[in-house]
């Protein structure tokens, strides 16, 4: 059939079934918005292009599904950046759509002109420049294709000004063929027979899950390997949800931040398995001393990351929706055996758990932020979909509340994009609109992308902000406590002053606040009450620690517990 450029991409995302595109329009991309208008296809207009890209993500982190981002050239495009970077280092699959100024212009300094595909080459998977009309189904086609198999990740289509407005031909390619792009789902299954020796062998093993879990939903798959085998658990920031933070072998949390249980096993444990991990500095500590004591075996679908931070002894390259069933399939047979070899091991870690758990200074005249999380957890019971920006309160939810579900921490890891929230808490509702979407965030990073607000009062997007409001950069203030003399350089917020129910109500949306501790239990079930959207500004004590801490640099034992009794 004969369209333009413009038509060709919206049935192009039909065939890739997207529903629902973010953006903000701009010159270049006028034809594409007028495109838009006349098909009635849903887009969702945010207040930002930084908005726009993190609520893209956010829709991708809970359904699953590809996001999808539109914005104009030059600055519109490069305010995608920082959100194609946060996509990038979390695994994210997203498509952005960008314009580009027409053919005879790229390359002149043109007005609104910025070339977006050589900014973003570092942070994407892949991205093309689209100059003719005929290459955009097949660039498109691809896109989706490279955004979603094999590690997702995000991917940049720059489309010239001109190419929108072009009439051709348009056929959706059936296929994807690339030369250098050949994503392994099945791995060498010869490997998985080396993996059950070591795991029959090991008299502390420990199994460490990351967030490649949650991205190839194999939770189902992870939960049977747990159950089979007996061994204990710990997660990474970004593996949280992906087992019942209530389940028996379960540790919590690794790292900086992690409980004195996950941190000590796996400095003694004999075997690590890691599944979807990247052992990030942030997990290992020390890079020399983690988990010196174990062989350690590394299941992952990249295998770039593979000895790319820890020596692997065994390295399982493949999908997880391959390589955990498939090992299942071997350790069912052995199951009695590996549960009565480790019963005396899991008994010691669950002890370290039970004796040294997650607590906190409680405190009868002041907002403690832990109790918040642990009474939206309670009210919630651990079903919502939370969001966190980054800082003090993101530790916080990861270590106060009660996961149950996968695909239900949504959290800028990797980058720690603070700002990243507000927009991806909206993305996440609008993905799922029958869903509890509930928002953490610090007062700093609410102030970075607080516009949305508006966008969540337009489309009455129902996501409770719950501002944990200490009126300080609260996890930059402690490492100037801990580590720089108490010398707070550009930390404390409190000369901004600003009343966020005032700010909230004058965007449309409803404000509560919280001061003392008997107001918060009945404020956040009013919060949660309200069908449209709530802000709840969360008055919390300025000087808090997060603890356990291990200082960078430091091995995993040496912990900092806090109110932890050492």
């Amino acid at each position: 059939m004969i369209i333009t450029g413009a038509e060709a991409i919206i049935e192009s995302l039909k065939n890739e079934n997207v529903d629902v595109v973010f953006g903000y329009p701009g010159g270049s991309v006028l034809t594409l918005y007028d495109a838009l208008y006349q098909a009635k296809f849903r887009h969702i207009l945010t207040k930002h292009e930084q908005g726009a890209v993190h609520a893209a993500d956010g829709y991708a982190r809970a359904t699953g599904k590809v996001g999808v981002v539109i914005a104009t050239s030059g600055p519109g495009a490069t305010n995608l950046v920082t959100g194609i970077a946060t996509a990038y280092m979390d695994s994210i699959p997203l498509v952005a759509i960008t314009g580009q100024v027409s053919v005879p212009l790229i390359g002149r300094d043109s007005f609104q002109e910025a070339d977006i595909r050589g900014i973003t080459t570092p942070i994407t998977k892949h991205n093309y420049l689209v100059k003719k009309v005929e290459d955009l189904p097949g660039a498109l086609k691809e896109a989706f294709y490279i955004a979603r198999t094999g590690r997702p990740g995000p991917v940049v289509v720059d489309i010239a000004k001109d190419v929108f407005a072009a009439s051709f031909d348009y056929q959706y390619p059936e296929e994807v063929k690339l030369r250098g792009y050949r994503p392994v789902f099945e791995g060498d299954s010869s490997i998985l027979d080396k993996v059950l020796a070591e795991m029959r062998l090991a008299q502390k093993p420990l199994i460490f899950v990351g967030g490649g879990v949650n991205l190839s939903d194999s939770s189902k798959e992870l939960q049977e390997l747990i159950d089979l085998s007996g061994f204990p658990v710990i997660s990474t920031l970004m593996g949280l949800g992906c087992l019942a933070n209530d389940h028996p072998q379960f540790l919590g949390m690794v790292g900086m931040h992690g409980t004195y249980a996950a941190n000590m096993a796996t400095t003694e444990c004999d075997l690590l398995i890691g599944i979807g991990v990247r052992f990030d500095d942030r997990v290992t500590g020390l890079l020399s001393e983690f988990a010196a004591k174990a062989k350690i075996i590394h299941f992952d679908i990249d295998p770039a990351e593979i000895n790319k931070n820890v020596i692997a002894n065994l390295r399982v390259v493949g999908d997880m929706r391959w390589s955990l069933p498939a090992l299942n399939q071997e350790v069912r047979n052995v199951s009695d055996e590996l549960k009565g070899r480790v019963r005396t091991w899991l008994e010691k870690v669950r002890n370290w758990y039970k004796e040294k758990p997650l607590t906190y200074v409680q405190n009868s005249d002041s907002v403690m932020p832990q109790a918040v999380v642990e009474k939206v957890s309670q009210l919630t019971q651990g079903d919502a979909v939370i969001v966190t920006d980054v800082g003090q309160h993101q530790m916080w939810v990861a270590q106060f509340y009660g996961f149950k579900n996968p695909r239900s921490l949504l959290t800028s890891g990797g980058l720690g994009t603070m700002g990243y929230g507000l927009p991806a808490a909206l993305g996440a509702q609008c993905g799922l609109p029958d869903r509890a979407v509930i928002l953490f965030v610090g007062d700093g990073g609410f102030m970075m992308n607080c516009q949305e607000l508006a966008a969540a009062a337009e489309f009455n997007f129902p996501v409770k902000v719950l501002i944990l409001n200490n009126q300080c950069l609260g996890m930059v203030a402690q490492w100037q406590r801990m580590f720089y003399g108490g010398r707070y350089s550009q930390t404390s917020l409190k000369g901004s002053a600003t009343d966020f129910v005032k700010l909230a109500e004058a965007m449309g949306v409803a404000g509560l606040r919280v001061s003392k501790p008997e107001e918060l239990e009945k404020t956040l079930q009013e919060a949660l009450a309200i069908p449209g959207p709530v802000v709840v500004d969360i008055r919390i004590p300025e000087v808090l620690d997060v603890f356990p801490m291990v200082p960078a640099g430091a091995c995993l034992d040496q912990m900092m517990l806090g109110g932890i009794e050492e």
